[in-house]
């Protein structure tokens, strides 16, 4: 398959389940309660857009597996993978925050390959193969590049809702964010592509699935940035996740979450 097929073909995904979500989006639905002990909505604007996703990936790839948040896994032993996130940012989709998007993530021999966030919304895409990362949106197309912050006194960090770490995750979170210069809440799978895009520094957050983060990793990695475990581990299985646009200051944060 040609790199401008496989272009062809991520962009129709993103414009699918962008069409199954928008209808949804800012109106009076009523989203249902999948968490246990904690708030986690799931709304049919979710199981929308993942199905039209898995409908066209099975009818073009029927020998890829496709592992996605509201229908599971299957075929997660092939070759390539698909890794979806429909909604990625449904607290903030209930709330008519434009902060979610769709996750669109491929993987490759068990690595992340490739990835998109495509927010419908704002008609924004964000893509990358770790090689090159690339916006596309009302402004046009351009290249995406981390910026340069050695130092977590320049950085800005961002993570999801403290409240998501346990009592010793916060603690060591709270270690790192002191030394920042700035934090900002409530961002989801958006603040990993701001640290693309050269405008957050830093995201530190726990607790995350596969399909929270193998999109994100081709598209930090393409713009020059880093992403691992808080050990220093791969990402691809999720759990806590470290992302950072400088590799210096991935090391900073390290070593305090890990004092």
């Amino acid at each position: 398959m040609s790199l401008i097929d496989f272009s062809q073909f991520v962009n129709e995904l993103a414009t699918l389940s962008g069409q199954a979500i928008l209808p949804f989006f800012r109106t009076a639905m009523a989203p249902e309660n999948k968490g246990e002990g904690v708030f986690d909505p799931v709304t049919e604007a979710d199981r929308a857009a993942e199905a039209v996703m898995r409908q066209l990936i099975k009818r073009t790839f029927p020998s890829h597996g496709i592992v996605g948040e509201e229908f599971g896994s299957e075929g997660e032993d092939a070759e390539c993978v698909w890794v979806l996130d429909p909604i990625d940012g449904t607290r903030g989709f209930i709330s008519g925050l434009p902060t979610w998007g769709t996750l669109i993530g491929l993987m490759r021999g068990g690595r992340p390959a490739y990835g998109m966030m495509h927010q419908p919304f704002t008609g924004e895409r964000f893509f990358g193969d770790g090689g090159g990362s690339f916006y596309r949106g009302p402004g046009g197309e351009r290249r995406l590049r981390a910026r340069r912050c050695p130092t977590l006194a320049e950085a800005t960090i961002a993570t999801t809702s403290p409240r998501l770490f346990d009592e010793a995750q916060r603690a060591a979170y709270e270690r790192v964010e002191a030394g920042t210069r700035l934090a900002r809440y409530g961002t989801d799978c958006y603040a990993y592509c701001m640290v693309a895009a050269g405008h957050v520094d830093l995201v530190i957050e726990a607790g995350l699935q596969p399909y929270d983060i193998v999109a994100l990793v081709p598209i930090i990695e393409g713009a020059g940035g880093v992403v691992t475990t808080w050990d220093g581990g791969p990402p691809a299985g999720g759990g806590a996740i470290v992302a950072a646009g400088d590799k210096r200051l991935h090391a900073a944060a390290l070593e305090l979450l890990n004092a």
